[in-house]
């Protein structure tokens, strides 16, 4: 690189939860810079988890976080060239591109629902994704069947 890395800028916490992941997450959802929309989505799929809860003593944010880590991949396959052929290796996610690529897919995958709004939509993939079903979690078992598939290359790893 001709520069040095840019320096990670602290994220201010979400006014309502208190809680920098919350932000990280609007910020992802937001489109065309519309931060107070992307958090009016946010509050309104949480009070619709709250309100959908089957489980009593987790808060509606709790649910939303197990929801994250069962979207979490722990390995990715990366291409690779070796001698003209190009191989699928498997290797190990640093923890801050596990949380963002689980928030990528989450937020990605409950566009894709056919519900009426957003928060309708992102709600219901919170839910499915905190049981362990949802296309995010789909999305998770298969990048890891693939990399499993794919151990074989592991020693090319760079």
């Amino acid at each position: 690189m001709r520069k040095r890395a840019a320096k990670k800028r602290p994220l201010l916490p979400d006014p309502k939860f208190n809680d920098q992941l919350v932000t990280r997450f609007v910020n992802m959802m937001m489109w065309d810079g519309k931060k107070s929309i992307a958090f009016k989505v946010f509050y309104d799929a949480i009070a619709i988890v709250e309100e959908k809860k089957t489980d009593d003593e987790k808060t509606a944010l709790e649910i939303w976080k197990e929801a994250l880590s069962n979207v979490m991949p722990h390995v990715e396959v990366r291409s690779r060239r070796v001698g003209g052929a190009t191989f699928q290796i498997p290797m190990q996610i640093r923890p801050d591109r596990k949380v963002s690529t689980a928030m990528k897919w989450l937020i990605s995958y409950s566009r894709k629902r056919n519900e009426k709004s957003m928060a309708q939509r992102l709600a219901s993939e919170v839910l499915a994704a905190a049981k362990e079903e949802g296309a995010a979690v789909k999305k998770r078992t298969d990048t890891h069947k693939m990399a499993e598939a794919n151990k074989a290359f592991s020693h090319f790893r760079f």
